[in-house]
């Protein structure tokens, strides 16, 4: 009962696609976004950020305004194109250690109103309302919401026989990651793929929750603003990358505390030997691999924390999340942090990187204390998803990681 659907892209001619992909424009530092706005006048940041061209920094409805002058320059000089029929879009990401294969294509929001397409993460409403006020404005969707659906060998034959034609486009970007785009244009194939979503109960957002509640959002509005309105108005749909669930890798966020909440590390640790058996690392860190073992950094040292099932009671999915489990027993209780999104005396490092990172930042006095823990499971979500339970902030850090400006879909 999953919609999908064929739409219009709006891409990069295939000779200046490479110089338009982007990343997401919070996984830049300051200066690495400045230079590539200095030096590559092709880039979709171009888009997102119109004030560098007036060397100013722009906010609201004015940068809104802004962001959608700079679109309709980018196709006003060929730099983007607008396919002639509706298709889908086989998307490509290689790297090293993983590979995934998706499809970019439009999906209901009444989809998302009817829980077909379940959600695991809280959205800010405030946040809703800017967004939904921002794709309104600029008539366009450049960030698909990334969801997953159950394996399925149907379509991933349909998906390998496409992938044996030459690819749309194919390029590879600095952080040596290859990217390749099919179209599928061919109307019974189409019609093969929509119907075997038809028949799959569910999917999943792994990534962009508040980009699908904002696209709701903008839906009812236009709703109550058009008396003509139908269900197959463009703006009843978002742009999503589907892609199946054994091709999505999900790493942990570690936790850092700027302080004990008044205790030393020795009353710190006696606190937590009423929730956790506790071993010294002699070996130094190791990366925890089982659920409910946890690692910390305290005190130029690193500890495993087993948790004791006699002090802890599962109760449901959430109660059996290593992140609401850490919550629970010591961040709430012992360090006295109940607002996770707001306290300023937590930060979050995804488990990606190395945590010598987490290490660091101990060591150098900006936190006391650190915490690491294995990467949440794509049925954890599932289950939580399914139950309509939601997971602590800064659970999961999911790859793949999607170029921005490949395919946009046009209100």
């Amino acid at each position: 009962m999953a919609l999908v659907k064929p739409f219009k892209a709006i891409r990069p001619t295939k000779d200046k696609v490479s110089f338009v992909a982007s990343r997401s424009y919070e996984e830049y530092s300051k200066d690495e976004l400045k230079s590539v706005l200095k030096y590559n006048p092709l880039s979709f940041l171009h888009i997102i950020n119109p004030g560098f061209k007036f060397d100013k920094n722009i906010t609201g409805k004015e940068r809104f305004r802004l962001v959608h002058n700079r679109y309709l320059e980018f196709l006003e000089e060929h730099i983007f194109q607008k396919d002639e029929q509706a298709c889908f879009y086989l998307y490509q990401i290689e790297k090293d250690d993983f590979t995934s294969l998706g499809f970019f294509c439009a999906c209901s929001v009444m989809d998302y109103r009817t829980d077909v397409i379940k959600k695991h993460e809280d959205t800010i409403q405030h946040r809703e309302r800017i967004f939904a006020d921002y794709l309104h404005a600029v008539g366009f969707n450049a960030e698909p919401v990334l969801m997953t659906y159950e394996d399925d060998d149907q379509v991933h034959g349909i998906f390998q026989r496409e992938i044996q034609h030459p690819a749309e486009f194919d390029f590879s970007t600095p952080d040596r990651v290859n990217h390749k785009l099919w179209r599928i244009s061919d109307p019974q194939t189409i019609g093969q793929i929509e119907s075997l979503f038809d028949q799959k109960e569910a999917l999943y957002i792994a990534d962009g929750h508040h980009r699908s509640a904002s696209s709701n959002l903008l839906a009812k509005k236009m709703e109550q603003q058009s008396k003509a309105h139908t269900h197959n108005d463009s703006y009843n749909f978002f742009m999503a990358y589907l892609i199946p669930e054994s091709h999505i890798k999900i790493h942990g966020f570690n936790r850092m505390i700027k302080d004990l909440n008044g205790l030393t590390a020795k009353e710190f640790l006696i606190k937590l030997d009423g929730y956790f058996r506790i071993e010294k690392q002699e070996n130094g860190f190791r990366r925890p691999l089982k659920k409910h073992h946890f690692c910390m950094y305290l005190d130029g040292e690193f500890y495993s924390l087993h948790l004791r099932r006699t002090n802890y009671t599962f109760t449901d999915a959430l109660s059996r999340l290593d992140t609401q489990i850490l919550c629970k027993t010591i961040l709430e209780p012992i360090l006295g942090i109940t607002d996770l999104r707001n306290d300023q005396r937590i930060s979050y490092g995804h488990g990606k990187g190395s945590p010598i990172a987490m290490k660091e930042c101990v060591d150098e006095g900006e936190f006391a204390v650190g915490f690491s823990m294995a990467p949440i499971t794509m049925e954890e979500i599932k289950a939580i998803a399914d139950a309509g339970l939601v997971m602590p902030p800064k659970s999961t850090y999911i790859e793949p990681k999607l170029r921005s400006g490949l395919a946009i879909y046009e209100f």
